[in-house]
């Protein structure tokens, strides 16, 4: 038992030796209310790594995406997608280069100044054990009615009226009494409610059914059409009718280009990426 019992202490004092990730806040340095205004984001020759010591995960990436556009992400798996929302939300720090938002460099500043500030629909929806006001608006910061619009436009709100407690029915620890698809909508409620300039779906209708697919992808056109939205791609059907393309091959830039200039190329890799789904889907069908 004694044994067993020192398990603990010995990952403590692991956990307690652990690199701190950069402060929250950075005094006499901090972000304006109302930033991003555009939403231009900006990769400038950057290079990030899991850790030190490993290899590059990330390599000279540079890409500008403009105000207002919507730009699908997309590469064969380990290519690099995931790890550039992580980049953006600096959950992994640069190794090298620059992240630009509305020419603002997010290393400068504080990791709540920048994460505040955009939104993410994740592939794996989180939903925390409290009530579905506190899920949506854990800040208190919105009205019922703000509430009740969000819940109305991610197609949740008669699921909520449903219920005797309505916006103080408990959701269970990570939102076991709800479908895995009334918790993806739960998380898009969550991002219209937050109305961030910036918004990045990471493959996050990749295990939801088609229906609710058509949903969030419906309320994303129609809700997000002033925000810049990134959207890393598990359905390339959900993201051939982006602005742009990026395809990402090895952790480089292989393709940024309109999906129409990338079709056209047949030796493109996003073509070859469209092609190979196409004959997947006829195969299963």
């Amino acid at each position: 038992m004694l044994e067993l019992s020192l398990i603990s202490v010995e990952r403590i004092r692991k956990y307690s030796q652990l690199p701190a990730e950069a402060p929250e806040l950075v005094q006499n340095c901090s972000l304006s209310r109302s930033w991003p205004e555009q939403g231009m984001v900006e990769f400038k020759n950057y290079s990030t790594r899991y850790r030190e010591g490993l290899d590059l995960v990330l390599r000279n990436l540079s890409f500008r995406v403009l105000p207002k556009q919507k730009v699908g992400i997309v590469g064969r798996t380990g290519a690099g997608k995931s790890s550039l929302t992580l980049a953006l939300f600096r959950i992994i720090e640069a190794a090298g280069g620059q992240i630009l938002i509305d020419g603002e460099d997010i290393s400068q500043y504080g990791l709540y100044d920048v994460r505040s500030k955009l939104s993410i629909i994740p592939q794996d929806p989180v939903l925390f054990a409290g009530t579905v006001r506190e899920n949506l608006d854990p800040f208190n910061s919105h009205s019922d009615q703000e509430i009740w619009r969000a819940l109305e436009h991610a197609h949740l709100a008669d699921v909520v009226h449903a219920k005797d407690e309505a916006l103080e029915f408990v959701v269970m620890q990570g939102g076991d009494n709800f479908s895995v698809g009334q918790r993806q909508l739960v998380c898009l409620a969550r991002a219209l409610l937050k109305r961030a300039k910036v918004l990045v779906l990471d493959e996050a209708t990749a295990s939801i059914d088609n229906s609710t697919d058509s949903i969030i992808q419906e309320s994303i056109r129609k809700e997000f059409k002033d925000c810049t939205v990134l959207t890393i791609a598990h359905r390339l059907n959900t993201i051939i009718d982006s602005d742009m393309i990026l395809v990402i091959d090895g952790g480089k830039v292989a393709e940024y280009d309109t999906p129409g200039n990338l079709l056209a190329d047949k030796t493109s890799l996003f073509a070859h990426l469209v092609e190979k789904a196409y004959n997947i889907n006829s195969v299963n069908s």
